[in-house]
């Protein structure tokens, strides 16, 4: 046996395991840190407001040094590097925000607002901004620091905040103001708002029409308040760059340049507003900032904020990142360490189980009476193992015609029923009769054919009986999603493809029938061992002749002599895609002069639609929906047809297909993992992709030339015969040995193991 040693592990993937192992302990480390050295934080407002009065305390007419920043956007390299240290020498009282301090309204954004804001000599309150209640930050805001508007008094002069993001409050905002102002004894009035009022006199290139207060009636009631009750100036920031202009003796002041995104020209560039009052005056000068930063450094400024808040926030996020890096330590030493078998085991020997008749358990969510590709095929290798002399028995659900004499098939009690005859059975996976049905048998090996219901039982059942469990693939179920109550994108990307890998690695080994099936399920993550064996049909019974009976079919659906006549079986379903063979019939007898009658054998919960559409688009004596039959009443129409028609795209192999060609019917299908297998493109038949023009010039091809089209039928009937069922019933039963035998070498004795 060749195995791959640590050894001969590639370098680059032990450095990854051990970067990995670091960080986790760096992670763990950084936690603890924080724990230790840093604490949340609630009502900043009311203790900065504390701070301010305590500071300020004294006559009416005391002197008041604040200063306004707008948009300092989270900006550690300007704000907290260059311009703190410059408002921390400037002999402030108390610092403000007009808005947008944060970049985002995630708590990772806050939380490094406020680590920067601890840099501050002085207090600090906040205007609710455009950044502030974005990505849900609203909530982060009122638990952090309080109320979305709120006003204070110090030093004799009122400070007003608030909320220009949710119009909805606007009505009870404009009453609270009204209360506020009515107060005569304030010195001064000064106004925070996010949004600026009015359009300000110069332009910037990163600034739009959206960014000012667009509800023209509050912002007009509001100018009014401010005029009437003598506001001072009204601060505003969302813009980037400054502004100030004087309306009816109100100061509206525009301030974005502490951070954030500035030109650093004549309009747009980094400042911050200083503001005094005193004597009765209130003077507001622009201090201009000569200072920059590159985005770069910014863009690693975010990354950081967000990895230092992630482990901060809260346990539950520190221990799902962890958890992850852990999942990937794992998972990097499973790849590095741990020795792994890349090449078939030829050390297995199947003897023991080679002389002597195999006891195989087939578990189904759907058998005969039930008539479909899965039942047919299990009913054809269980006929092809019993003329080998191994034992069968079948599990599968109840149903109402079912044959009772049959004492190899366990039929389990049905819960639900779906389908337009009740077709599909959901069986009670927990009935006591699987679990005797089994033990009785004694299986040595138990075949699953649906990778869920019943199949999940016979996992179970499997493990307590310590037997191996081969899973054969026989459907596409992302192409089933109309009958699951669910949204389609959901299930088709990601609960069956996760089903289906996750089923098929547990159990011990995966048969398809074709290749491309083969291919989907490496490409989806299986890495049980797969056997490709296209499923057998009963090649003899389609060469049957006869005559009288096919004549009998033709009297009875009209079918002249000069008709040619297109055959598809297939389950009347969504997923068969029988509309599209509908249309390209309506397209054919428009393009063709040849007269022509398809007859679509099977039915469903779609017949009663589908007839409608028929006899809407003029189909009727040209379209017939044949209903049910029986298998053997199938061959007489495949000896009926000239041809074999198909659409599906739902299929792992298209045994129907193969049946067709058996009697000796060229095909034109849609082109799709099942059929690519079989149909050699104009050789054996034709295979398209989904297009109408393409697929009806190959059907009109084969209804009009007839050398092209016995040339065609008797390559079918060649492809057919290497998929008998004894064929396949041995290479099957030689894969179940070969499954036994890796099963019990993995698995030693009880006497091995001590």
């Amino acid at each position: 046996m060749s195995r791959v040693s640590d050894k001969l592990t590639p370098r680059r993937l032990k450095l990854a395991f051990y970067l990995t192992l670091a960080a986790i302990l760096l992670l763990v480390g950084y936690r603890v840190y924080l724990s230790i050295f840093e604490g949340t934080y609630h009502a900043v407002h009311a203790e900065q407001i504390e701070r301010i009065q305590a500071q300020t305390d004294g006559p009416a007419d005391d002197a008041l040094h604040f200063a306004v920043v707008g948009n300092i956007n989270n900006s550690v390299g300007l704000f907290e590097r260059k311009m703190i240290p410059r408002l921390n020498r400037a002999g402030l009282d108390f610092v403000v925000s007009a808005g947008n301090a944060v970049s985002g309204g995630g708590e990772d954004k806050y939380r490094a607002l406020y680590r920067t804001l601890s840099h501050l000599d002085m207090p600090y309150l906040l205007t609710v901004g455009e950044k502030e209640s974005g990505a849900f930050g609203s909530f982060n805001y009122y638990e952090h620091f309080g109320p979305y508007f709120f006003g204070f008094r110090a030093g004799g002069s009122q400070f007003l905040f608030l909320d220009s993001t949710d119009p909805d409050t606007y009505p009870f905002q404009l009453h609270w103001l009204k209360e506020q102002l009515r107060d005569p004894s304030a010195a001064h009035r000064f106004v925070f708002i996010g949004h600026p009022m009015f359009r300000t006199a110069q332009k910037s290139p990163l600034d739009f029409d959206d960014q000012y207060l667009t509800d023209e009636a509050f912002r007009d009631r509001l100018h009014a308040l401010f005029r009437a009750h003598g506001v001072d100036a009204v601060f505003s920031s969302n813009l980037h760059l400054f502004d100030e202009q004087q309306r009816d003796g109100v100061r509206y002041v525009v301030t974005g340049g502490a951070g954030g995104l500035v030109l650093n020209d004549d309009t747009s560039f980094y400042h911050y507003v200083d503001v005094k009052t005193g004597d009765g005056e209130v003077a507001i000068t622009v201090e201009r900032l000569d200072i920059g930063q590159h985005q770069a450094f910014k863009t690693l400024e975010s990354l950081w904020f967000f990895i230092h808040s992630l482990f901060y926030v809260g346990h539950l996020n520190f221990l799902l990142v962890l958890g992850l890096l852990i999942l990937l330590a794992i998972k990097l030493y499973s790849a590095i360490f741990v020795e792994r078998d890349y090449y078939r085991n030829y050390e297995l020997d199947t003897s023991p189980w080679t002389g002597r008749p195999l006891g195989i358990a087939m578990v189904t969510n759907n058998y005969l009476p039930f008539i479909g590709g899965v039942p047919i095929s299990i009913d054809r290798l269980r006929r092809g193992l019993e003329q080998l002399s191994h034992r069968v028995r079948i599990v599968a659900p109840s149903y109402a015609d079912q044959d009772d004499h049959d004492r190899d098939v366990v039929r389990v009690p049905s819960l639900l029923s779906m389908g337009r005859n009740g077709e599909f059975r959901l069986a009670n996976p927990l009935s006591p009769r699987i679990r005797r049905g089994l033990k009785a048998f004694a299986p040595d090996l138990i075949h699953i054919h649906h990778p869920f219901w019943l199949g999940w039982a016979a996992q179970w059942h499997a493990r307590r009986l310590k037997v191996p469990t081969v899973f054969t693939y026989h459907t596409r179920l992302e192409h089933y999603s109309h009958f699951v109550p669910l949204p389609g994108p959901l299930f088709r990307n990601l609960i069956a493809h996760t089903a289906i890998r996750r089923f098929a690695n547990r159990c011990d080994g995966v048969i398809v029938p074709t290749e491309s099936a083969e291919e989907y399920l490496r490409v989806i993550g299986v890495t049980t061992p797969i056997y490709v064996h296209p499923t057998g049909i009963d090649f003899d019974r389609f060469q049957a002749d006869e005559p009288a009976a096919i004549q009998a079919l033709r009297d009875k659906h009209g079918i002249t002599p000069d008709e040619r006549v297109l055959v598809s079986v297939s389950r009347l379903s969504r997923e068969k895609n029988i509309d599209f063979l509908i249309s390209a019939m309506d397209e054919l007898r428009r393009r063709s002069d040849q007269p022509f009658r398809c007859l679509l054998i099977g039915d469903g919960d779609e017949r009663q639609r589908l007839q409608e559409r028929i006899d809407a688009l003029g189909l009727t004596e040209m379209v017939t929906l044949v209903g049910a039959v029986s298998p053997d009443e199938v061959a007489r129409y495949y000896q009926l047809g000239d041809a074999f028609v198909f659409a599906s795209k739902s299929e792992t192999q298209g045994m129907v297909i193969l049946e067709a060609m058996a009697a000796g019917l060229p095909v034109v299908a849609v082109r799709s993992s099942g059929i690519d297998d079989v149909v050699n493109h104009e050789n054996n038949g034709f295979k398209t992709a989904e297009d109408i023009e393409r697929w009806t010039t190959a059907t009109q091809r084969l209804i009009e030339d007839d050398s092209l089209r016995a040339t065609m039928a008797e390559r079918a009937v060649s492809t057919a015969r290497r998929h008998a069922i004894d064929h396949f019933a041995r290479d099957v039963a030689d894969t179940y040995r070969q499954i036994l035998a890796l099963y019990h070498w993995e698995q030693p004795t009880s006497d091995e193991a001590d």
